[in-house]
């Protein structure tokens, strides 16, 4: 049995178990349907594991799942969370990458009307604490502590003070910013001289519109000892532009997220140095599982921090099978 079955049989059982089930014969989410923000766009390195978790749970669990993809843009997620409480569904997962400003007005409204809101990969930490009992939990990263490990991780490269690095992010998204916050802020306290570049909303969704860029920085900036970026999608092309920039594995230390192709492809290259686990795959199942504990059992919202470690050149390997299969 694959990793991926266990984990929604176990899940399965586990639920059942709570005695709460009309009859043997239905699942525990049977009648409910979820709308879900994955993120970015089907498929993609940052996106594929938590769209395999959201669907073998709702499949375990017998949940109606809807997905829904934003190319990462703020406003889209916004525009989608209203099309979805429009739909009057059992639940609705979203993203605190627009903020909790621009969310908590739509957010109170659907609560208001018995649907159950939880939160996904960016947190709204506001909105959780006011609609944690009507079951707004969150299943990601603490991404402040998740930059901190991964520049960590950097300086174990034998980065020291007086050295330049660039962080690359997404710093003004609310508490998405974070991310690369603790990532700055870390090499910062040991004696980096740190660039802070942020990345537009065009790249944010198309991230081959930021080789260009980071290339052009590469070759104007010729002391650059660091890349880092807690965004996956441009963690997945930083081999092709350090090999642009006529740069050879281990000349700049490279720090990012998540386990796409391109991601292992830099590990095992060495182009990368190491890249933040966060688990996308839980982040897809626990947000369905939270539908169900909320709709059907009344239980409040959940937390679950899912920034496990990084991954490194000489840890990739074990992993590729299960990457490969959409789980991590």
């Amino acid at each position: 049995m694959k990793t991926g079955s266990i984990l929604t049989a176990v899940a399965a059982t586990a639920i059942a178990g709570c005695g709460m089930a009309a009859a043997q014969d239905m699942a525990p989410g049977d009648g409910l349907v979820m709308y879900m923000q994955m993120g970015g766009n089907p498929g993609d390195g940052a996106t594929l594991a938590r769209q395999t978790g959201a669907a073998q749970a709702a499949a375990a669990l017998g949940v109606q799942l809807n997905e829904q993809f934003s190319a990462w843009a703020p406003e889209t997620m916004i525009n989608q969370f209203k099309e979805a409480v429009a739909a009057q569904p059992s639940c609705i997962g979203i993203m605190g990458h627009p903020g909790s400003a621009a969310f908590r007005d739509i957010v109170a409204d659907a609560v208001s009307q018995g649907i159950v809101v939880t939160v996904g990969n960016s947190p709204m930490t506001d909105l959780q604490a006011d609609f944690g009992a009507q079951g707004m939990g969150y299943a990601g990263v603490d991404l402040y502590e998740g930059g901190k490990l991964t520049a960590e991780h950097m300086l174990a490269q034998g980065l020291k003070a007086g050295d330049e690095a660039m962080v690359y992010g997404v710093f003004s998204q609310a508490e998405r910013g974070l991310s690369e916050k603790g990532l700055a802020d870390t090499l910062e306290a040991a004696g980096l001289t740190v660039d802070r570049l942020e990345i537009t909303q065009e790249v944010n969704s198309d991230v081959s519109l930021g080789v260009p860029v980071l290339v052009a920085y590469i070759q104007s900036h010729p002391d650059l000892k660091a890349i880092g970026t807690q965004h996956g999608g441009v963690t997945g092309v930083l081999a092709e532009v350090l090999q642009k920039a006529g740069k050879q594995p281990g000349d700049i230390v490279v720090g990012g997220i998540d386990l796409g192709p391109a991601t292992i492809d830099g590990l095992k290259s060495g182009y990368v140095s190491a890249t933040l686990d966060q688990l996308l795959y839980l982040q897809g199942f626990m947000p369905v599982v939270q539908c169900v504990m909320t709709a059907k059992y009344k239980m409040p919202g959940l937390a679950l921090n899912t920034g496990a470690g990084t991954v490194t050149p000489e840890t990739i390997d074990g992993l590729v099978e299960l990457i490969d299969e959409g789980i991590r």
